[in-house]
């Protein structure tokens, strides 16, 4: 089981103060949590792309090459990489370069982006949405396969016979499908056989338990061997020294951050309530101490079946200093109580 971070590196307004940090902060910021995951034994770290004021990284790669030059054994990803409104060669030697850079830790999380400033800002129509995607990943997948490649399709110009440099340290780039959770997305990512990252940020993760199933199929009927596919999840959370102040200090920005999208998506208002029930052990936030928090990835992993747990952190802007803490226990504690009890159950 594999325990890491995904971060979207926000940079909205306090809470408190209203104060906004600057984009360059916040990118300095980050680099620092990935060095101290690095540190405390975490396994990956993943950033996110956007291309929004009130996110400060619209080049991961660039922010995870600055962190594999600092690290010496944690994964390093995108979460995820817009492939659709990207270049795939031009993805592939970013992340070959990074693979170089760290010594083969890089990997790629593969995604439509749940938000779509990247598509009028590079010149594709959103009436293309799906087609660039699918296009592009076969794109991406064929370079991965062989160093040179002849490729024609509708939305990049063809490539006869090219070879794309540097190839990475690793024989292939692990390449992540990432999803919603739609049952479209999963299918196809296991008929393709690619490993699985499902985005848990709402209602119970008990209900991705037949989208796993799916994949599962699907990857079973395309002749790939299931047992060889590895399935992640990514959800909000904070670790805490207490249950009751990881959910004090974890709130405000959280209810922020969901207030403002949920204008602009048709939300309904995201209250205490609503984060309360999230936080239960059936819930999709993440949010306590190490006990509970270790608890309910457990409990996700016996019925969900992820391999790769990732916790959000942080949503919204939150003090550094907070972000770093949460860090350093999800490493120390959460970490080593998940591990321990799941080596146990599955040596029975």
């Amino acid at each position: 089981m594999e325990i890491g971070v995904t971060t979207f590196v926000e940079t909205t307004p306090d809470v408190k103060t209203g104060e906004v940090i600057s984009h360059a902060q916040r990118i300095r910021e980050v680099v620092e949590e990935i060095v101290l995951a690095d540190q405390v034994g975490l396994d990956v770290f993943g950033v996110g792309e956007h291309h929004r004021e009130d996110f400060a990284c619209s080049a991961p790669t660039v922010l995870l090459a600055a962190a594999a030059a600092r690290t010496e054994h944690i994964k390093l990803t995108s979460a995820v990489s817009v492939l659709s409104s990207d270049d795939p060669v031009r993805l592939y030697q970013q992340f070959a370069t990074i693979d170089a850079i760290s010594n083969g830790r890089a990997e790629i999380m593969a995604g439509r982006g749940s938000f779509i400033e990247s598509f009028p800002l590079f010149g594709y129509d959103l009436q293309d949405y799906n087609e660039l995607f699918d296009e592009k990943l076969e794109l991406l997948l064929k370079i991965n396969e062989s160093e040179k490649v002849t490729w024609n399709g509708k939305h990049r110009p063809s490539i006869p016979n090219l070879g794309v440099y540097p190839r990475p340290e690793q024989d292939k780039l692990p390449i992540w499908i990432a999803s919603g959770g739609t049952p479209q997305s999963a299918a196809r990512a296991g008929m393709l056989g690619l490993p699985l990252v499902l985005a848990i940020i709402g209602g119970s993760p008990l209900q991705f338990a037949p989208i796993v199933e799916l994949y599962k199929r699907a990857a079973e009927q395309a002749g790939h061997d299931v047992a060889k596919l590895k399935i992640a999840s990514h959800s909000h959370g904070f670790v805490g020294e207490t249950t009751a102040e990881a959910k004090d200090k974890f709130f405000p920005s959280t209810a922020q951050v969901m207030n403002v999208l949920g204008k602009e998506r048709g939300w309904a208002p995201y209250t205490r309530e609503t984060f309360d029930a999230a936080s239960t052990l059936e819930g999709a936030l993440y949010v306590g101490d190490a006990e509970t928090v270790a608890e309910k990835i457990i409990f996700l992993r016996k019925n969900v079946g992820v391999e790769r747990f990732m916790l959000h952190v942080p949503v919204g802007s939150m003090p550094h200093e907070e972000v770093l803490s949460a860090i350093e226990l999800l490493g120390i504690k959460v970490a080593p109580i998940v591990k321990a009890e799941i080596a146990r159950w599955e040596a029975e």
